[in-house]
């Protein structure tokens, strides 16, 4: 008799686990669902983003196309041919970027960006060179304004005496910072 207790009992274990087993399953699966979902509508707010700010791009980039054709009119009418068209011809190259970037939608930009870096990776490899190298001038300059913040020097080199307690800070020159490293220890 306890054997076949036993065995129910085993039975009714291995059933509560299965149903365990399936509803995680399905939770899982909603899960999944629930995630793709969401993803799904962040990309379509990207796209949507990117839509809108590159007919934006395109309308600014349209309009200074505009204002270049007008130096370029400016530029004929008081004989300097040369010039007027070399604006003329920049003019136009910089209408149809403008054309190509409100006409364009994410999928294309994208899909042109992808064709461009895989049909010059050197390009793309001296565009990442330049903007690691501003990066890094950008960091640089502005680590030794905060260093200097730290320090208590100021713009013209002269060192200010941090304040113990809420006392405005004081400068000191350069030359009295040495004369009172000259003099012995005491004597003032």
């Amino acid at each position: 008799m306890e054997s076949s207790t036993q065995t129910e009992e085993t039975g009714e274990g291995q059933q509560v686990a299965d149903q365990a087993r399936q509803k995680v399953g399905e939770a899982a699966e909603q899960a999944r669902e629930k995630a793709q979902g969401l993803a799904g509508q962040a990309q379509d707010r990207i796209r949507e983003q990117m839509n809108q700010r590159s007919t934006d791009a395109g309308e600014r980039v349209g309009s200074t196309a505009q204002d270049i054709r007008s130096v370029g009119q400016e530029l004929r009418n008081q004989g300097k041919e040369g010039p007027a068209k070399i604006a003329e011809q920049a003019a136009e190259r910089i209408d149809r970027a403008g054309t190509y970037l409100r006409d364009s939608d994410a999928d294309r930009i994208l899909s042109d960006a992808e064709d461009f870096g895989r049909s010059r990776p050197w390009a793309v490899l001296a565009g990442a060179v330049a903007a690691g190298l501003a990066a890094a001038r950008f960091l640089k300059a502005s680590s030794r304004r905060r260093y200097s913040d730290r320090q208590g020097v100021s713009g013209d080199g002269t060192r200010r005496q941090l304040p113990a307690s809420g006392a405005p800070a004081t400068e000191t020159s350069p030359t009295a910072q040495t004369e009172t490293a000259r003099t012995p220890a005491g004597v003032r």
